[in-house]
């Protein structure tokens, strides 16, 4: 009696198992039916977020401005019997515009310099550095002497006045440096508006070395073509200014703008960041 009671509960036991079992497997097969008839989409991702650089307001709506100036003699406002040059003039401006403080941290052009030289301060010199970070508007000059040193260098060892074929050697060597003069100021602060002043041929009025100007021009192309990747750079020509008026732009050393060529630099500037 014994035995058999406890053989039938047994036996219930596993019949209640393989039902149970049953059961669990036909309701995985009906879950696995539906999904592949009726596909779930996945649930809409949520919106992405706008990085820090993209939220960062414009210059316009920017509480103040805050204008670092680097590179050579033009932004030091070489030629300017003022002392105003460009910058200032940008600056003043600027601040008439928008009625609110726009300040010049620094001025840290230097007379003579060259984009290796420049490069040297960007990776070197921690000041440098310090005040690019303090800035969201950055003024820059350079490439000029990167020409026209060595064309006129070469011009005194040759005896000739000017060497196109010098400028075109000149050209890739200098425009590689200024790629990375760039790619450093983003890195930097990438938040910063950077406005490049394109390059003229102070030369155009002289026969022998108006055809500096196609070297000048191709710099000018490049170097729109290096900025264009930025979309917080921005570059201003200057090349027509000078070529149709020379003689009422450039100071007595033939060479930099004199007050009135810089007060024309800086109307691009602020008409292209209004």
């Amino acid at each position: 009696m014994y035995r058999s009671t406890s053989s039938a509960r047994l036996w219930r036991i596993v019949g209640l198992t393989a039902l149970a079992a049953t059961l669990l497997l036909l309701g995985g097969f009906v879950y696995a039916l539906q999904d592949m008839l009726n596909p779930r989409l996945p649930a809409p991702a949520e919106a992405t977020k706008p990085s820090p650089e993209a939220s960062q307001p414009g210059l316009a709506e920017a509480a103040e401005v805050n204008v670092v100036a680097i590179g050579d003699s033009l932004t030091k406002g070489t030629g300017d019997a003022t002392g105003e040059g460009y910058v200032r003039q940008v600056v003043n401006g600027l601040s008439d515009l928008w009625d609110k403080p726009v300040k010049l941290l620094n001025n840290l052009a230097v007379a003579g310099m060259r984009t290796d030289q420049l490069l040297e301060k960007l990776k070197r010199d921690s000041g440098y550095r310090y005040a690019i970070r303090q800035a969201n508007l950055i003024l820059l000059t350079i490439g000029g002497n990167d020409l026209f040193q060595h064309a006129q260098s070469g011009a005194e060892e040759e005896g000739d006045v000017i060497d196109p074929q010098r400028l075109e050697r000149m050209l890739p060597g200098a425009l590689k440096r200024f790629e990375e003069v760039l790619s450093l100021l983003n890195r930097l602060n990438p938040n910063a508006t950077v406005v490049y002043v394109g390059l003229y041929n102070p030369f155009y009025d002289l026969m022998e070395m108006r055809d500096g100007s196609l070297q000048v021009q191709q710099w000018n192309e490049r170097a729109y073509a290096l900025i264009h990747r930025y979309p917080q750079m921005q570059m201003i020509p200057t090349f027509d200014l000078f070529e149709s008026r020379i003689g009422d732009y450039l100071s007595p050393d033939h060479f930099h703008p004199n007050h009135d060529g810089y007060a024309q630099i800086a109307a691009r500037i602020m008409q292209s960041l209004k």
